[in-house]
């Protein structure tokens, strides 16, 4: 007779406990940027909606940044870090191919022995932890998740470029994602589309780098008008989808988060999505630039500390981004 596998006892469901994020010291207005292309400050916020972006000092590491948000988010879900049975850093800013910053981060935030791991999965990558993280608690693998998006995009930024030298900003977000007794986190709709990798991606490979002397330092560069197409119109369809895999409508949310990659494309995506005028939208790229997988969880951090949104809101969170990657899932907000 085949022995039968034992179901597992996680939690039927999973929820966000505490929200935590982390900006680096330094403010860049878009002043700064012109000293390196040809543009101006109109030109820049409105195209892209931004006033200025923080740049990571030598000391606010990928790791330390995420430190400082990973505290912030456990102490706001009232728990230890040793209960904590996961990390989850979402970058594509850690320069170290390995270890993992993840088990660097888990090790300093006294978590013991989490299951911990890096992810690569650009501006959506927040999403798609979040998505691994309420996995792991309803499989019961982890009671406890950390959920962190982090990146130090200015080390990949090429100040020359004027497509893209006033889009990027530094900084950590985290959650924590825990058992709950109801529904707090809706079904994920996520995918990839291959075909348009190359529209988002770093300038040369870093063994191109190593072997040629040639190149340049690796940036991330974009095509702008194929991106912000994909964004708006695509993206809006997935959104509504994750709408429909939670059963809910446009009506029954509080707050829409998409990723910070554009204020036009935020607006756009609003308006195809139809939004009602009480739904809170983050724009928190105005004064944070585009910090890919970090924009998500900053911009859920200051909806919260400011007032705009409040505990227990229904949120819609989509992340896009390079790859080409999507992710879109309802959460209740902690």
């Amino acid at each position: 007779m085949t022995a039968k596998i034992k179901p597992s006892k996680g939690s039927p469901y999973a929820r966000i406990l505490g929200v935590g994020g982390y900006r680096p010291t330094r403010v860049v207005p878009n002043e700064e940027i012109l000293k390196h292309i040809d543009s101006s400050d109109e030109w820049i916020r409105s195209r892209s909606g931004i006033a200025s972006r923080h740049w990571a000092g030598p000391d606010e590491t990928v790791a330390e940044m995420s430190l400082e948000a990973a505290g912030k988010a456990i102490a706001e879900a009232g728990i230890t870090a040793g209960q904590i049975g996961g990390v989850i850093v979402s970058t594509v800013s850690h320069f170290k191919q390995t270890p993992a910053v993840a088990t660097e981060i888990a090790h300093r935030i006294g978590a013991g022995r989490p299951a911990a791991f890096d992810i690569s999965a650009g501006c959506a990558g927040f999403t798609y932890g979040l998505t691994l993280a309420k996995g792991m608690i309803t499989e019961g693998s982890a009671e406890y998740v950390l959920v962190i998006g982090v990146e130090r995009l200015s080390d990949l930024t090429d100040l020359e470029d004027r497509a893209t030298a006033f889009l990027f900003g530094d900084g950590a977000g985290a959650v924590v994602v825990g058992p709950a007794k109801e529904p707090e986190m809706g079904p994920t709709v996520w995918g990839s589309e291959g075909d348009k990798s190359e529209t988002i991606k770093q300038t040369v490979s870093w063994d191109a780098y190593r072997d040629r002397t040639d190149v340049r330092f690796p940036a991330i560069t974009q095509e702008g008008q194929t991106v912000f197409r994909w964004a708006v119109y695509e993206m809006a369809k997935i959104a509504q989808q994750a709408l429909d895999a939670a059963g809910m409508t446009t009506d029954d949310l509080d707050v829409f988060i998409p990723h910070q990659a554009n204020m036009r494309i935020i607006d756009s995506m609003v308006k195809t999505l139809k939004l009602p005028e009480h739904v809170t939208v983050a724009r928190d790229v105005e004064t944070t630039g585009n910090t890919s997988a970090a924009s998500i969880p900053l911009a859920m951090e200051r909806l919260l500390a400011t007032g705009q949104a409040k505990s227990g809101d229904t949120a819609l969170v989509i992340g896009f981004g390079a790859g080409l990657v999507y992710a879109a899932t309802v959460v209740t907000l902690p």
